[in-house]
């Protein structure tokens, strides 16, 4: 069947969740519609802020499964159309049909949001599906974070309410007239085939309740119900802008084992966010029951221990052929499947599996970088960072895809350089900070997780090292993609949160929160083993200072900039007073952590820094390349090393498999990125927040990054550094200019670079040191001439275009 692409447009903010306007008016988004639901949770029965946990303390609240409905509207077109398009928004989530056809491909849609405040829709051009007579708009509508109750596996509970939908079909025909097709108390409603749906739960679904044809205009739909009309309080509409979730790729089964209990368990190869595909034809009322899991444990079954559970899905034959299936409104992390067949009594036949696949879902953000080098370990270390970060892509970016699914801010701007040279994240970014913006408190808190489902407690919730993300990605987004409107929209909670930092410091230390998560000390990882959080705090603290004055001078604020600078220089005192030896150039205790983030965040005297970052090298050297650094410390120790031309360092860190890190956790056997650098079986074996690593890929290995004062890579810098026996290294970075290459090779004492720099830039290359004093030859590809550049210590300046360098020791 033919989909139609989504089509995105410009945020509209409505004064009231209903935006009710006469059907006349020109340019109206949703003319008479109104919420419609096949039930109504009555106010006592609604649960928010969520309850973290069973939520078995709340009686009788969230027991009930909620009805998973199908809507359906018949209309009747008599003119020629010139345009057709729909506004919709079904919460949880919903799937579209305009006369039997899917709409889109998007999946999970709209995004989850703080409902209570906005509730986002999405936009399709709809006119080559409509025809003249008869038409039919479908929807199905499932829960996800809207409504989760107590049943299988959940993080949290939560009851907004029932599922619920709102629509506006505008019809323009050709004559110039208008016809609006809307939402309302003639709509019909009934249940759907799918008996259970939960975001954490898993999905049931039973083709023995489907109704053949229910989303065309030839169904009879009289058995069916008028619905609710809704008018209780929820947030207002906003057209969703980032790019949807989707099925973006297919895993076809690379194993079939059986457990020593005898289960069947099916491997795809591949620990990754998604849904399971099944084709199958046997007996009527046969049950098929798959658990998923990312490991399998030594007696080879699941055990959904490190990802939650129990998480199934369920399908119940109606016993008509080959049968396909795959859930709508939940995901899961997984690599592996248990299948089970529960035949009815009395089964003449024997029900069989055509085939399962695992279809991998996640945020569809276009794919801008590329990276490759002649080291295999890190080729593989590439991958299993892109798929912890691929599989945590959803509408927020999650810490894992199975047991939790939450925006921790935290990993967001530390994994974000790393990400936006893979992904096109504006959208999505974009998107967090006014996840953020909607979560922040009257106090100025911003909490550790956006949407703020459940608050939390103690550091779960109040963490500057978590909260900063509502100072640094309004920023990051800034610098990366040149776009000042989010900088100014998220101004005043930058400022807010500052200014609640600052009440919250005793003597400006701030001493609080989660610290440097899951480093790598004696315990079991999660809380803080090696660092003070008053060290990581307040680094933090003092950045966001430099940040949010630096965002006041930009935004013509002064008396702000002035404000904040005095205070980053009060706290910048009480940090050194406190953690700083100006004598032996030692911060705090020594781990690697308490180097990294105050020479990052510039917290330490600038004449100073040399001597700091030779005692961090020596720490790490005296503990043999180990690392040690956790959730936030690894971030800056690789961009502080990085940026200081020690990738032999990190070089000796990473290119190992001996010691809890990267290669330790693919020896192991893992796909993704995990959760514990010791690829724990006990915690989530598919995470991002450990993923830093990428960033070195293209800003060190590939060389590729800004100029200091640069934005949007208006200025670029293309500096590779070759390190260990690494001989060649291809890399690509689509920026918001254009396309920047950086490939190299050495052989035979000859250093070679074809580089490519996009339309409006230019770009310093900087030679490595081994070959500074070559002779060197440049090319321009594009014209086959060789082109004369004033070379100064190997380095030198380029405008556009496509080149070969070529440096060559005598």
């Amino acid at each position: 069947m033919k989909s139609l692409t989504i089509t995105f447009i410009a945020a509209i903010f409505l004064s009231s969740c209903k935006g009710i306007k006469t059907e006349n008016e020109t340019g109206d988004t949703w003319a008479n519609a109104e919420w419609i639901a096949f039930e109504q949770l009555d106010d006592s029965m609604k649960v928010v802020p969520a309850i973290e946990g069973s939520g078995d303390n709340l009686g009788d609240k969230c027991v009930e499964r909620s009805v998973v409905p199908l809507f359906r509207k018949k209309f009747d077109v008599t003119k020629d159309i010139e345009h057709a398009e729909i506004n919709i928004c079904g919460l949880g989530h919903y799937e579209l049909y305009i006369n039997g056809e899917k709409v889109g491909n998007s999946f999970l849609s709209p995004g989850w949001s703080n409902y209570q405040k906005r509730c986002l829709y999405n936009a399709y051009n709809i006119t080559e599906q409509l025809k003249n007579g008869d038409n039919v708009i479908g929807v199905i509508v499932g829960n996800g974070f809207y409504n989760i109750n107590r049943e299988r596996y959940r993080k949290l509970v939560v009851a907004y309410g029932y599922p619920r939908l709102i629509f506006n079909i505008r019809i323009t025909f050709k004559d110039g007239s208008v016809k609006n097709i809307v939402s309302d108390d003639h709509c019909s409603v009934s249940s759907s085939p799918i008996t259970f749906s939960s975001i954490y739960g898993g999905e049931d679904y039973d083709a023995t309740l489907e109704q053949a044809s229910w989303n065309t205009s030839g169904f009879d739909d009289l058995s069916w119900q008028r619905p609710v009309i809704l008018s209780d309080s929820i947030g207002e509409l906003v057209a969703e802008t980032d790019y949807p979730l989707k099925v973006m790729q297919k895993f076809d089964v690379q194993e079939i084992l059986t457990s020593r209990t005898g289960k069947t368990i099916y491997d795809f190869g591949q620990n990754a966010s998604g849904i399971i595909s099944l084709k199958v034809k046997g007996n009527r009322g046969a049950r098929i029951r798959i658990r998923p899991d990312e490991l399998i444990n030594s007696e080879g079954n699941i055990t959904q221990r490190s990802g939650g559970g129990p998480y199934e899905f369920n399908y119940i034959l109606k016993g008509e052929g080959v049968e396909e299936w795959q859930p709508r409104f939940t995901y899961y992390g997984f690599r592996y499947a248990e299948l089970e067949i529960i035949e009815p009594e009395n089964a003449e036949k024997k029900t069989e599996i055509v085939e399962l696949k695992m279809l991998h879902t996640r945020n569809s953000s276009p794919t801008v970088g590329s990276f490759t080098c002649s080291d295999t370990l890190f080729n593989q270390i590439f991958e299993l960072i892109n798929w912890g970060i691929k599989s945590n892509m959803a509408s927020v970016a999650t810490d894992c895809p199975h047991r939790e699914k939450l925006g921790w801010l935290e990993q967001a701007y530390l994994i974000g350089p790393s990400m936006h040279y893979n992904f096109d994240i504006h959208a999505l970014y974009s998107k967090i900070v006014t996840d953020m913006m909607d979560s922040q408190l009257e106090n100025g808190l911003v909490p550790d997780i956006a949407p703020e489902y459940v608050p939390f407690k103690g550091g779960f919730r109040d963490s500057p090292e978590w909260g900063s993300a509502a100072v640094i990605i309004p920023w990051q987004i800034y610098n990366w993609y040149g776009d000042k409107e989010v900088l100014k929209r998220a101004y005043p909670m930058m400022k807010r949160y500052v200014m609640y930092l600052e009440n919250k410091a005793q003597n400006h230390i701030l001493d609080h929160g989660l610290g440097d998560w899951c480093d790598l000390g004696p315990e079991h990882p999660g809380h803080v083993q090696l660092t003070p959080k008053a060290v990581t705090a307040t680094s933090i603290y003092y950045y966001d200072l430099q940040i949010v004055a630096e965002t006041a001078k930009m935004m013509s604020h002064p008396e702000d900039y002035e404000k904040f600078i005095r205070l980053s220089e009060k706290v910048k005192i009480a940090f050194l007073n406190r953690f700083y030896d100006d004598k032996t150039g030692v911060c705090s205790n020594g781990s690697q952590t308490s180097y990294a983030m105050p020479l990052y965040t510039g917290i330490l005297p600038e004449d100073d820094e040399e001597l700091v970052l030779n005692n961090l090298i020596s720490s790490i050297r005296n503990n043999d390349y180990a690392l040690t650094s956790g959730d936030i410390g690894y971030h800056f120790l690789v961009r502080v090393l990085s940026k200081n031309g020690r990738s032999d360092i990190l070089y000796k860190m990473n290119n190992r498999s001996d010691h809890p890190g990267y290669g330790y956790q693919i020896k192991k056997g893992a796909t993704s990125l995990t959760e514990s650098w010791s690829a724990l079986s006990d915690v989530s074996n598919n995470h991002m927040m450990l993923g830093h690593l990428m960033e070195w890929f293209y800003s060190g290995l590939g060389g590729i990054y800004q100029d200091t004062n640069s934005v949007a890579y208006s200025d670029i810098i293309i500096a590779p550094k070759p390190v260990g026996d690494i001989n060649w290294v291809s890399c690509t970075f689509k920026s918001p200019k254009g396309v920047i290459a950086s490939n190299w090779e050495i052989e035979a004492n000859t250093f070679t670079m074809n580089i490519e720099i996009p339309k409006d830039a230019s770009a310093k290359i900087m030679i490595p040191e081994d070959y500074k004093n070559s002779s060197f030859e440049m090319i321009n590809i594009s014209g086959q001439t060789s082109i004369d550049a004033e070379i100064t210590d190997g380095v030198f300046n380029l405008e556009s275009g496509k080149y070969k360098i070529i440096a060559k020791n005598n």
